[in-house]
């Protein structure tokens, strides 16, 4: 990813941060010569300053077979916004937009036992909806058998972090409070977030 040096973004807390707060991501995969995507929801933490990744593909989708030998690239975004010139000081300005992304790069390991995978199952489920836990602790253990058995589950540890974090950070103090106030004041929830980002930076 093309990442000017005023829009990188490097503190590891605030990356696992964004990556947990924007978890459905894609990952992309070469098979046989041509890239394959798959969206994913993942669950991410921060162990020894290196972030692992774990997620679950259908089995019918067979992307899973060529993740383990080759890297993987993951790419993490949500929100972002159009940026128009009427905010700039001067007129002689173009359009832009502003936006945030992740894009990291791993070999995945797949998970081998039902137990493991039935782990990583119990790890989204108190991420995503803690609330649900109680219901499937009260399904059979055949049905979540059957249910593990469709899947494959993987992890993976980040060899390489490509973040950039695009907020206006090249334009005067002025234009960057004109740009938030309009974007908190938008309908659209992607741009109110950029706002924010943009309020914190």
């Amino acid at each position: 990813m093309y990442i000017p040096a005023i829009n990188q973004l490097t503190d590891l807390a605030e990356i696992i941060q964004f990556i947990q707060k924007y978890s459905f991501g894609s990952i992309i995969t070469m098979v046989h010569g041509k890239p394959v995507a798959t969206q994913l929801p993942f669950v991410s933490q921060l162990v020894d300053n290196k972030i692992i990744l774990r997620a679950h593909f259908a089995k019918a989708n067979e992307q899973w077979k060529q993740i383990v030998d080759q890297e993987n690239l993951f790419i993490f975004q949500e929100p972002h916004a159009y940026i128009s010139p009427r905010h700039y000081e001067k007129e002689q300005n173009v359009p832009t937009w502003n936006y945030i992304s992740v894009h990291l790069y791993g070999k995945a390991r797949l998970v081998q036992t039902q137990e493991e995978a039935q782990g990583i199952l119990e790890e989204s489920i108190e991420f995503f909806e803690k609330e649900y836990k109680t219901q499937w602790d009260g399904l059979s253990e055949a049905y979540k058998s059957n249910m593990i058995q469709g899947i494959v589950a993987f992890e993976v540890v980040i060899s390489e972090i490509q973040a950039k974090k695009k907020i206006s950070q090249n334009r005067s103090k002025k234009e960057q409070e004109q740009i938030a106030q309009a974007l908190s004041q938008s309908t659209l929830s992607h741009e109110q977030q950029i706002a924010e980002y943009m309020k914190k930076n």
